[in-house]
């Protein structure tokens, strides 16, 4: 059966972007944009809620870029392809590989674990994953922490109101500081 996992940047206070908006933190560098395009290539499918979605549109057109380098041309040709339902109460399309969400999220995420095919079913965006996390679906947690105080803004984890154990299963350390946790739910 395929996992759900949830992965995303967060500041070192549990922040993924912060009160003003922005996620730019430092800490960001090419080696942790390479172990990004490792992990997409573990993914089959990326669930996502408007805003995130609507962030990563930059990215249906960046192979237009001239100036792209290699990494991002990479990343260009695995996250483009790649299959994504969008949950979404505001959009009436999509582009790309994306299509809107026709169940809720519980349904989605049963439909596609009975799919055949190969790679985790991500969940991209902290709304969408607290929602996921509430119904007990998420498998794993990846989580890099970048070396920031954001001071407020969208937190990683909502305030769930039942408790998760996790088993750590992976961390690296990037040379800029960034630390990466991976954590499966024990059930």
């Amino acid at each position: 059966m395929r996992r759900v996992t949830y992965s995303m940047g967060v500041s070192l206070d549990g922040y993924v972007v912060g009160p003003d908006g922005d996620f730019a933190w430092p800490g960001f560098s090419d080696e942790v944009f390479r172990f990004s395009i490792q992990e997409i290539q573990d993914v089959g499918v990326h669930l996502m809620g408007r805003r995130l979605y609507e962030t990563m549109l930059y990215w249906e057109d960046a192979a237009q870029d001239p100036d792209l380098d290699g990494d991002r041309r990479t990343w260009v040709g695995l996250w483009n392809p790649l299959p994504k339902v969008v949950f979404s109460r505001t959009l009436t399309s999509v582009r790309g590989a994306a299509r809107l969400a026709t169940g809720g999220l519980a349904e989605e995420i049963e439909r596609l674990r009975a799919e055949p095919g190969d790679g985790d079913i991500a969940i991209g965006g902290a709304t969408l994953a607290a929602q996921v996390a509430d119904l007990g679906l998420i498998d794993a947690y990846r989580i890099r922490v970048f070396p920031v105080l954001a001071g407020g803004g969208l937190p990683f984890f909502d305030h769930h109101a039942r408790r998760v154990d996790l088993e750590l299963v992976e961390t690296r350390t990037f040379g800029t500081g960034v630390v990466y946790l991976h954590h499966r739910v024990v059930r």
